[in-house]
């Protein structure tokens, strides 16, 4: 089969809680997925990080940055003054009134990147192969700029950067597909972002759908199929697959259909949907 066919099916929230990594690691074991994105500021991110370690080189691993998901790694008295992240409505707002690129805020968000990436980095002895956003965070104005130049200065050597998550896609492709209302909304906020990214030096997807309902009442197979639906050039697909513990319900809106995600990408019927199309899962660098 040819990789011009390929996709990346990435699993966000790696390391979220333990189960929701247990779901993940049994999709990359099986082959079923091709990248993870982990979220190095939770407190089971070093057993995950060790569980994780085979895969390296055999699956793109990256870095899931969060700023609204339980709690920051070091100080941010201005961003997140409790030292638990805000909501990410509470983020949102911040962008849209352009409260996040002043002064010791954007220090602070500096910071956590900084403290992020080397908590990768420290457990996996590797640098991330993509970063991206827990709730496309990275590409929020306020948010971005200081994500770039961190990621520059890090890694000084264009061609050992990582990849960069544009959620983004074409208006035609976006309606092509399901949940267009939720997908143009998070294009807006990541307007321009694919262009300063490749600006600064950094590879970008082209091409990206994944956007749920997050209902269990719905065909999380169609759902999926959809997601192929004019694929990009470097098309990338996420996705919330894992299994369920007390620490999800405590942190997480998204549970129940985690479990089904799972279930579905484990499946026959994902491997027959993938014969069916002639799309199949592969890592950034093959596309």
């Amino acid at each position: 089969m040819s990789d011009q066919a390929g996709f990346v099916l990435c699993a966000d929230d790696y390391a979220l809680t333990p189960a929701v990594s247990a779901g993940i690691l049994r999709l990359l074991e099986a082959g079923r997925i091709s990248a993870t994105g982990a979220m190095t500021g939770r407190p089971s991110w070093r057993q995950a990080a060790a569980d994780l370690k085979p895969y390296i080189g055999r699956a793109d691993l990256g870095l899931h940055f969060n700023l609204t998901a339980g709690e920051a790694l070091g100080a941010m008295p201005g961003f997140a003054p409790s030292g638990r992240f805000p909501a990410l409505g509470q983020v949102l707002r911040a962008s849209l009134l352009r409260r996040l690129g002043r002064g010791d805020i954007a220090r602070e968000i500096t910071q956590e990147i900084i403290r992020q990436l080397a908590a990768f980095e420290d457990a996996l002895g590797m640098a991330p192969d993509f970063v991206d956003g827990h709730q496309h965070v990275h590409v929020l104005n306020g948010i971005r700029q200081p994500l770039l130049a961190a990621l520059a200065a890090r890694y000084p050597d264009p061609a050992a950067r990582p990849y960069l998550r544009d959620p983004a896609d074409s208006p035609t492709a976006i309606a092509a597909r399901r949940h267009a209302g939720k997908a143009l909304i998070v294009a807006g906020f990541a307007s321009g972002f694919a262009v300063a990214a490749r600006r600064a030096g950094f590879a970008v997807n082209r091409g990206f759908a994944g956007f749920s309902a997050f209902d269990t009442r719905t065909d999380y197979a169609a759902e999926f199929r959809a997601c192929l639906i004019r694929p990009g050039a470097r098309h990338l697909v996420m996705c919330h697959p894992g299994l369920v513990d007390e620490a999800l319900r405590d942190i997480d809106q998204v549970i129940e259909t985690r479990p089904r995600e799972l279930a579905f990408l484990a499946g026959p019927d994902f491997a027959e949907l993938c014969a069916e199309t002639g799309h199949h899962p592969v890592r950034f660098g093959a596309l």
